[in-house]
């Protein structure tokens, strides 16, 4: 048997305005936990913007490190002049490469190929 029940509009409209403000307050309160738990990380907007811009994540990720090539090179193991051609773009790195990087850096994979 269905059961019906009729609201006015406007409390109709009221109630489903709550509802995706609930579903807002969820997402932030995950966000918050991820960023407290340490599995996400907040990026300043210069940053973000680089990486928007098409700048080599590996450049922008090793800039917001403060990392040198030379430190980034020693750190992952990975040749100076390897990270100087990934993040001009005259190689792309193997997966290996890359994720040794990554790990250095302490982002994924996904972060620096994308």
């Amino acid at each position: 048997m269905n059961e019906m029940v009729t609201i006015p509009r406007e409390e109709y409209d009221r109630l489903r305005a709550a509802a995706e403000d609930l579903v807002d307050l969820q997402s932030y309160d995950r966000a918050t936990a991820r960023l407290a738990a340490g599995e996400d990380e907040l990026i300043p907007a210069d940053y973000a913007d680089r990486l928007l811009n098409g700048e080599s994540a590996l450049r922008v990720y090793r800039d917001l490190r403060g990392l040198t090539q030379a430190a980034l090179a020693k750190k992952s193991g990975v040749k100076r002049v390897t990270v100087a051609e990934i993040e001009t773009g005259r190689k792309q790195g193997s997966i290996a490469t890359l994720r040794a990087l990554a790990a250095a850096l302490g982002v994924s994979l996904d972060d620096l190929t994308e």
